[in-house]
């Protein structure tokens, strides 16, 4: 009899992992992504709260974004990361991905999935909002969100804080605080990095 329980517990306790495993393929119905996408997460940040940081891994860049063609950093060199936006990321050497001579911006909405504003979320590029034409935007400015950095970005309504046209960099980094390496992070601007 007592062999008959612990088979039966095998199965059920079997069942459930494959049951969860196979649950991971489901569209967040919220959202309309797929949830087995890969991103990497980051929990916290040094200079504000970037917890639902979503990293796009694809190293897919937007419609319309120009190399840069004169970068301080070419593809292939690293660099110090000396403003880190998440844990983990001020003090860590980057790997460049790619450059882009574009305005970045400073923005600060309400994501669309209800979480808790987000204030002062560097960097948003031109060619990730909506509608964006030729001019950049200025502060005080509200416009819509393509970009997907974090869960509820995609579709908020944000007002720009501040613009600067910049390189911004996609790049790869191990973390300081451990965990798996990041790969193409979007966007780190010049004087957030360092030769040294």
């Amino acid at each position: 009899m007592k062999q008959n329980k612990k088979w039966i517990g095998t199965i059920l306790l079997s069942s459930a992992l494959l049951l969860g495993a196979c649950g991971s393929d489901e569209i967040n119905e919220s959202t309309g992504t797929d949830t087995n996408q890969t991103t990497t997460e980051e929990t916290s940040s040094e200079s504000g709260d970037h917890g639902g940081m979503v990293h796009d891994e694809s190293g897919e860049i937007p419609a319309g974004l120009e190399e840069a063609e004169n970068p301080t950093y070419n593809v292939g060199e690293t660099a110090t990361i000396t403003d880190g936006h998440m844990e983990g990321m001020e003090g860590a050497e980057a790997t460049i991905v790619g450059a882009f001579d574009t305005v970045a911006y400073e923005v600060s909405y309400d994501p669309t999935n209800g979480g808790p504003r987000e204030e002062n979320h560097k960097w948003v590029i031109h060619e990730e909002i909506a509608d964006a034409g030729e001019e950049p935007f200025e502060p005080g400015d509200e416009v819509t969100l393509e970009a997907n950095h974090m869960e509820g970005m995609e579709g908020a309504t944000a007002t720009i804080d501040d613009a600067k046209s910049t390189t911004v960099y996609m790049i790869d980094y191990q973390p300081t605080t451990g965990g798996e390496e990041v790969k193409n992070h979007k966007w780190v601007t010049d004087s957030e990095l360092s030769a040294e």
